[in-house]
């Protein structure tokens, strides 16, 4: 940093607030520090900031799988985030309450500045003590007071793909729900519910959340003359089930329309192209991140709610459509 203020013709300080980031240095004299730490090869060393400040600058995540498509997205859209922030990443693995316990202890032994616990995790999450001093926010969770929470609202999007399908002039929807021990799959479940509480609820069909499940299940839903309508939990065991409903000469959305969740980026090109509630996991990321940076800085736990979306696609167009499902 000598060497930085010395070539720039600054003061140490000075160079100090542009590493920092500090708004008390005018454009001109940042830029002319930031060329003379181009020209030196000068980056910050973290270690060294860890030791003087107090922060890692490095935040922890905590996962339980990354097979999900859920999961792996939050992670992409958090690591966005945090490298927008300055901030590096740690990510552990748990799958019980004795390995988040570990997962949480290994984070403080490296000292980072707090964690995030992504979806399929936080269930196991609210059931383990939140560790001293390790600021903690969880992805898709009730409200609770030992930490942060930022969800999709879960509930809200099954609902809107649930009376979509009604609107279709389907008598009821049947659902393809996921893992019983996930937050997100009850939370959808619910929404689904909700939209049918003045009609008959169809026994739930379970799957993993993956299209394999989904076909397995979708085997079941495709015997059944009944079944003219699905919400499909994620959009993997949408896939599934659409095979499964073309294995067994079920027209989509002819004879079942569809409909998933999570909008993936392949959704759109599905045979058809398949109906989904958009989760926002760019939004997601960066207010999880947002949230953890606020307790960092000594703000208090807070839990907020990201809206979902309704895409109608060809598995479910829109009542307007000339390719609409037929009323039943």
């Amino acid at each position: 940093m000598a060497d930085v203020a010395l070539r720039a013709g600054v003061s140490g300080q000075t160079v100090s607030r542009v590493v920092n980031d500090s708004p008390r240095v005018d454009p001109a004299t940042r830029a002319r520090v930031e060329s003379a730490m181009a020209e030196l090869g000068y980056r910050p060393h973290r270690a060294a900031r860890a030791l003087r400040t107090g922060r890692s600058s490095t935040v922890g995540i905590v996962v339980s799988t990354l097979s999900t498509v859920g999961n792996f997205r939050m992670l992409q859209a958090i690591a966005d985030a945090a490298d927008a922030r300055g901030y590096a990443l740690g990510v552990v693995t748990a799958t019980g309450p004795q390995s988040l316990s570990d997962a949480f202890a290994r984070l403080q032994e490296q000292g980072v500045d707090g964690a995030i616990v992504l979806n399929e995790a936080t269930a196991i999450a609210r059931d383990v003590g939140t560790p001293a001093g390790l600021r903690l926010v969880v992805v898709d969770s009730l409200p609770d007071e030992r930490f942060g929470v930022v969800a999709s609202d879960h509930a809200g999007g099954a609902q809107a793909a649930t009376r979509h399908l009604l609107a279709g002039g389907h008598g009821t929807v049947w659902h393809l729900a996921g893992p019983e021990d996930s937050f997100a799959a009850a939370e959808r479940e619910r929404g689904w519910r909700l939209a049918l509480a003045e009609r008959a609820a169809p026994p739930v069909v379970r799957g993993d959340w993956s299209a394999a499940s989904g076909y397995a299940a979708g085997r079941e839903l495709a015997a059944r003359d009944d079944v003219t309508a699905v919400f499909a939990a994620n959009d993997q065991m949408a896939l599934g089930l659409l095979r499964a409903l073309a294995d067994a000469g079920r027209r989509v959305p002819e004879d079942v329309a569809v409909v998933g969740f999570d909008d993936i980026a392949d959704a759109a090109n599905f045979r058809p192209p398949l109906a989904t509630v958009h989760q926002d996991f760019d939004a997601l990321g960066e207010r999880a991140l947002a949230a953890l940076v606020a307790l960092i800085d000594g703000g208090s736990p807070t839990a907020e709610v990201t809206p979902t979306q309704l895409i109608p696609r060809d598995t479910a167009p829109a009542r307007d459509s000339p390719n609409e499902a037929p009323r039943r």
